[in-house]
């Protein structure tokens, strides 16, 4: 088996969603003894977000830049772990609302008609199948449905949103919100989401 593990905030040791995909990537491995990782730390290693270059690269265009070049074979691998993995683990945070443009790079990168997902007569077709994807979110509020700030929450939506659309519907999502609502605030959504790995079943 095989487990890809991507991390995308900015925030290093200090990250809540970094401890907790971890702790779930941590969580797998002793449900899968034989699990191979491959981990991508997008923070400190990003995609170049899309340009006028990379859609002319893509329609057949020569490509002279270097750098353009070496960003195009980093999009490439990105796909080839994606469909190399059994499971995915993600952590990401919420920052203004939605997801880090790290995650949105990567993102760009993996959505990609012909490969990832194809339009048939019935609509679009998600081409990842039988995956597992967990998402380690964090967030400094509440955006929980039914909370005062539940419609400015354009983080966990749009993540499942979109990954579901290539074909991973198979998601559980590890939520530590309220993190900036005070130490007792932030240990406690830490701990529950900590006992929400710890109780994990293969």
């Amino acid at each position: 088996m095989q487990l890809l593990h991507i991390d995308s905030s900015v925030l290093g040791t200090h990250s809540a969603s970094r401890a907790l995909s971890a702790e779930i990537v941590a969580r797998q491995v002793a449900l899968h003894p034989d699990i191979q990782v491959t981990y991508r730390d997008l923070a400190a290693d990003a995609a170049l977000h899309l340009s006028p270059a990379h859609l002319a690269a893509w329609q057949g265009g020569p490509v002279q830049d270097s750098v353009l070049g070496l960003d195009l074979a980093k999009g490439g691998v990105y796909l080839e772990e994606l469909f190399a993995a059994d499971i995915i683990a993600i952590g990401a945070p919420m920052y203004n609302f939605s997801i880090p443009s790290q995650l949105k790079a990567w993102i760009d990168r993996v959505v990609v008609a012909g490969k990832t997902f194809r339009y048939g007569a019935n609509g679009a077709e998600g081409l990842l199948k039988n995956k597992k994807l967990f998402i380690a979110s964090s967030r400094g509020s509440v955006y929980a449905p039914g909370s005062p700030a539940a419609a400015l929450e354009h983080h966990e939506s749009y993540l499942t949103g979109v990954l579901s659309f290539i074909g991973l519907t198979d998601v559980t999502i590890v939520r530590a919100e309220g993190l900036a609502l005070g130490t007792e605030a932030k240990e406690a959504a830490m701990l529950k989401a900590r006992e929400n790995i710890a109780a994990m079943a293969a």
